[in-house]
């Protein structure tokens, strides 16, 4: 059995003011201890993908978001402090990970049982990431200070709704 860590959507379209879903201060403060993290687990031998969104010019989901992380654009890229460390890439089109992707098969051939997130926006795709793992049987667990949102009380609500419903094990450091 081995673990994995799911890096989810710490790209420019998120983490770089001036974009459309510029998430905020929140997300800038959470980009070394996403490093330390992945420093961490890398040197623990688990598995790391980063889960990145990429959206085609029609999505559906710019009736509720502005347009952002265009499939093949700037937005769509890794930031420039964890690229270097992003050489498993999993493109999402949707808020969980597992929707319309490989993940669960990757997952399998690594036979994970325990999966560890971070990344933005807790509320939308790290919330609906952990649901989809928890219905699939997965340990998850989310170290607080990894995860940040465009509103602090989403974020927080986000947290305690994995916590006491989804049984996500949330470490406050």
């Amino acid at each position: 059995m081995s673990k994995t860590l799911l890096v989810i959507d710490m790209l420019v379209g998120f983490l770089e003011p001036g974009r459309p879903l510029y998430v905020g201060n929140e997300a800038a403060q959470i980009v070394s201890q996403v490093e330390n993290l992945i420093l961490m687990e890398k040197s623990r031998g688990t598995n790391i993908v980063f889960i990145c969104d990429a959206h085609e010019p029609d999505d559906l989901e710019f009736q509720m978001f502005p347009e952002h992380c265009l499939r093949g654009t700037e937005e769509a890229k890794v930031i420039a402090q964890l690229a270097l460390y992003a050489d498993n890439i999993l493109e999402k089109r949707r808020y969980s990970a597992f929707f319309e992707t490989d993940l669960a098969d990757r997952l399998n051939t690594w036979d994970t049982h325990e999966l560890m997130l971070a990344g933005v926006c807790t509320d939308i795709c790290v919330m609906h990431t952990a649901a989809d793992a928890r219905n699939r049987d997965f340990a998850v667990e989310i170290i607080a200070s990894t995860v940040a949102s465009f509103d602090k009380t989403a974020h927080n609500y986000a947290l305690e709704h994995m916590r006491n419903i989804l049984g996500v094990g949330i470490i406050d450091e």
